[in-house]
């Protein structure tokens, strides 16, 4: 590449520059606005903005979800990202605004990279159902929001995002590529993959991935290997993908919402009903033993004429917000699902439509039966706390009779008059709850709940203490004695002896079953190019160019002919085997190639490192490959030869700079993120700690006064140097933690723009 010549003023404005306290693992600028996303060694998750660097928030490491992130990737619209975790295998889908987790779901491998995609395929078909797609409102009413959690209801909505299809694709060690519509999803897997995935892009047409693998030989020695496999049946049923993919989509997002309705209901009921507890459990142990003295002063002292008047109102407020939780949400959730889950059922049905997408109908069927258990666990819960109001509300009007009467003071007359209902309700309570039966007596030794709803919401395994009374019911007896009905698959199963949440995690298994089982597993590689990388070959970066429907690859082999950038095409249409490879590089260059990103069709950024005869540190530049991408000079690869031994016959183009660089003084840059649409770059030093974002399209004034932010010595935060940065600036490299991150940043992966 020919040497930079000075120019007038720099190219490129710098906006930003930090020093950060840990080596950084991944970087990725989100599709849609000025932010970039950081994970580092530590585990943590960064969001920073472009202006001044300045951070919008942080996740730190769980130990329920893991702290060892090993990629990112930005769901095409900007409001969502994906990161994945090695230490626990998960993937993490985590809200863009306010750094809330809202999906996560575990995988048998590791992730290495991952990328997300979004279709850009148009047909009658899918456009006819991106108009139609919400026709089910036209059946079902709007979910209301949560009750104190109106913004967590509208981002587990988020989860949804565009009806347009989206695709995560993930890859890892051991053959693992996995691909996940809307990134929730899985729609696909991938066998026959060699080694470990380094790198990976699927088609914007869907008709193929290309990914590159790193394989260990017998003698431990790394190749490199180019594959691209074939998805042609994704391309091929993309209109019956999107439909399917959208319902199981809508599918786990009423999952979610319904597990947020039952963890409302809890604290509704621990908040209230757990004070009434403790006090009317002491009134069952005095009561139990004694009606003298003790219970009085128990009534008087303890309870009090006004504390049980208001004690009956907050158990009544308590009720009523659990019943109207039950109705609006958890009713309103499973009609829901049961509708999205019978158009499934329906799909799976339509043969010759969704036979090859793996559509299981007995998987769905169970999947609607358990719904239908759940729907029918949540009206029992109705029932009981519509028994246990009118019973409450009976006992404590009679209990505050008493107290007045023991008291002397005056009962109102409306007071005095029970009925012989009322009166019923009276001697029921007293003798399901103050009885002396070792049934109210929980497994610990401790009274049982006096009020049986709460055991309802117990995330336990075990029986109801206090199921409900089944005696007399008609419609039960009648199954009983049908030799036909009893064991019909038209009935849901009650589970008359479970909790709500036992039942509603036995639903959510069966749903997860669907989930989990992929659509499409017969995909297969189609040409498969290796190339020995003998310690020396870098791959920096791939990119999918929609409008001519190629992969591209850029990489460099520094030891063999370091001021050579390769330049690979291939045709996303596996069956067009024409392969055309560049190099591109100029005689009198003293300039290689430190990364490279694609920050459009036509432009390439790098991060250039002068050669020792030079007195020039790093340079941050844009090619234009418009001369190389005209070339229709083919490359006739011969699979069978590794590529530097059939470098001779590469097609050779030119670049010039021109006055698109700049010189980053005082940095040893190592590795760039980009991102073309928002025209912004993030460069990050070989320490992996020190940070600069430029605005790519503005020119910097020399003269202009640079902002506190953009001084290398300091930090934003206050932080002290780091040993890291003093050993950059001494020419000395990273330690621990930062080897590992440079091995993951050198994949070409963690950088993509997703």
């Amino acid at each position: 590449m020919n040497t930079p010549q000075p120019t007038k003023m720099p190219a490129f404005r710098q906006v930003g520059e930090k020093q950060l306290p840990n080596p950084v693992l991944c970087m990725a600028w989100s599709p849609k606005r000025d932010l970039i996303a950081l994970a580092n060694t530590a585990g943590e998750l960064l969001l920073h903005r472009l202006a001044n660097f300045q951070r919008v928030w942080s996740l730190p490491p769980n130990e329920n979800t893991g702290k060892e992130i090993t990629a990112l990737a930005w769901r095409p619209d900007g409001k969502i990202l994906a990161f994945s975790l090695g230490d626990t295998k998960l993937v993490v889908l985590c809200d863009a605004e306010k750094a809330e987790i809202l999906h996560l779901f575990p995988l048998e491998n590791p992730v290495s990279c991952m990328h997300w995609m979004e279709v850009l395929e148009e047909s009658s078909v899918l456009n006819s159902f991106y108009t139609s797609e919400d026709e089910s409102n036209l059946f079902l009413p709007k979910l209301p929001t949560l009750p104190k959690s109106e913004e967590k209801s509208d981002e587990i909505l988020n989860l949804l995002g565009e009806v347009r299809l989206n695709i995560l694709v993930l890859g890892g060690g051991s053959g693992f590529v996995e691909l996940y519509a809307y990134g929730m999803y899985k729609i696909a897997t991938l066998p026959g993959v060699p080694g470990t995935c380094s790198s990976l892009c699927l088609s914007s047409d869907l008709k193929s991935l290309s990914i590159i693998t790193e394989i260990r030989s017998a003698d431990n020695d790394p190749e490199i290997c180019y594959i691209q496999l074939d998805t042609g049946l994704l391309s091929d049923c993309l209109p019956e993908v999107t439909r399917m993919a959208r319902k199981f989509t809508h599918i786990s997002t009423l999952l979610q919402y319904l597990r947020l309705s039952l963890t409302c209901m809890c604290e509704a009921w621990e908040d209230i009903l757990m004070q009434m507890d403790l006090r009317l459990t002491k009134f069952v142990q005095v009561s139990g033993h004694c009606l003298g003295p003790e219970l009085q002063a128990l009534l008087m002292n303890q309870l009090t004429v006004k504390g049980l008047k208001k004690l009956g109102q907050s158990i009544e407020t308590s009720y009523s917000s659990i019943q109207k939780l039950v109705i609006s949400h958890l009713q309103s959730g499973s009609e829901a699902l049961l509708y999205h889950l019978s158009e499934v059922k329906g799909m799976s049905l339509w043969k010759q439509k969704f036979q090859p997408l793996g559509l299981d109908s007995a998987a769905i069927e169970d999947a609607i039966t358990a719904v239908g258990s759940f729907t029918l666990k949540a009206n029992e819960l109705l029932q009981v706390i519509d028994k246990s109001m009118k019973n409450f509300k009976a006992f404590f009007r009679w209990l505050y009779v008493a107290m007045l009467r023991m008291s002397e003071e005056h009962v109102p007359p409306e007071l005095n008059k029970m009925t012989q209902k009322d009166i019923a309700f009276v001697a029921d309570f007293l003798s399901e709850h103050f009885s002396e039966n070792e049934e109210l007596f929980d497994r610990k030794g401790k009274y049982f709940n006096v009020e049986r709803v709460g055991q309802y919401l117990k995330d336990e395994d075990e029986d109801l203490v206090s199921p409900p009374n089944t005696k007399g019911n008609q419609w039960l007896k009648f199954l009983q004695e049908s030799t036909h009905l009893k064991e019909s698959p038209l009935l849901f199963p009650s589970y008359s002896q479970k909790s709500l949440h036992f039942v509603k995690r036995m639903m959510e298994g069966v749903i997860e079953l669907c989930l989990q089982k992929p659509a499409v597993s017969n995909v297969y590689s189609q040409g498969c190019y290796c190339v020995n990388i003998d310690a020396h070959f870098l791959l920096m970066t791939r990119y999918n160019d929609k409008k001519t429907n190629m992969h591209y690859g850029v990489f460099c082999m520094p030891e063999i002919s370091p001021c050579k950038l390769y330049l690979l095409r291939k045709f996303t249409d596996p069956f067009r085997t024409i392969f055309l490879l560049h190099v591109c590089f100029s005689s009198d260059c003293v300039y290689s190639c430190q990364d490279a990103r694609f920050y459009d069709d036509e432009t390439l950024t790098v991060v250039l490192r002068a050669s020792e005869e030079e007195n020039r540190g790093r340079v941050l530049a844009q090619l234009p490959l418009g001369s190389a991408l005209s070339c229709e000079e083919e490359f006739n690869w011969d699979p069978s030869l590794r590529l530097d031994q059939q470098s001779g016959a590469i097609p050779v183009k030119g670049l010039v700079l021109e006055n698109q660089w700049r010189d980053l003084e005082n940095m040893k840059a190592q590795f760039v993120a980009v991102n073309g649409i928002r025209k912004v770059a993030c460069v990050l030093s070989s320490n992996l700690r020190h940070v600069r974002v430029y605005e790519m399209d503005v020119e910097d004034e020399e003269d202009e006064e640079r902002p506190e932010s953009q001084n290398a010595s300091s930090d934003q935060d206050g932080l002290e140097e780091t040993p890291a940065i003093r050993g950059e600036a001494e020419g000395g490299e990273t330690e621990g933690g930062g080897q590992r991150a440079k091995e993951q940043l050198e994949s070409g992966e963690a950088l993509e723009l997703s």
